[in-house]
């Protein structure tokens, strides 16, 4: 049998695939999965959190040995005005290119 977290990963990257290009559904799963994240944290791990302090040092020790917190980073807004001015700038090159050259250098030297 399959694992059951190798299922999710596959279900999750073949839907992104599927929504390749549309920004809203690929938008709308990285909202899912952040809600996802933090539904599980919130209600199953911490609960589940180790009582006593020398759990507690396994629990850490195990972590850190394994990579870490688990963390799902946002976007900053600067990031994604950066990406966007930058493919503004690749769309406005292309089309240029696509100009008669008396067309391209005129629209290049204003």
């Amino acid at each position: 049998m399959t694992n059951p977290f190798q299922q999710i990963t596959d279900i999750v990257k073949s839907t992104a695939y599927q929504y390749q290009g549309n920004y809203g559904e690929l938008l709308s799963l990285l909202r899912l999965l952040e809600a996802l994240h933090h539904d599980i944290r919130d209600n199953l791990f911490q609960p589940a959190l180790p009582t006593n302090r020398q759990q507690l040092y396994s629990l850490l020790r195990d972590i850190e040995q394994a990579g870490g917190w688990p963390y799902i980073p946002r976007m900053k807004l600067q990031e994604f005005l950066d990406v966007v001015e930058n493919s503004n700038a690749d769309h406005s090159s292309q089309a240029s290119d696509n100009l008669p050259d008396s067309i391209a250098t005129h629209n290049t030297t204003q």
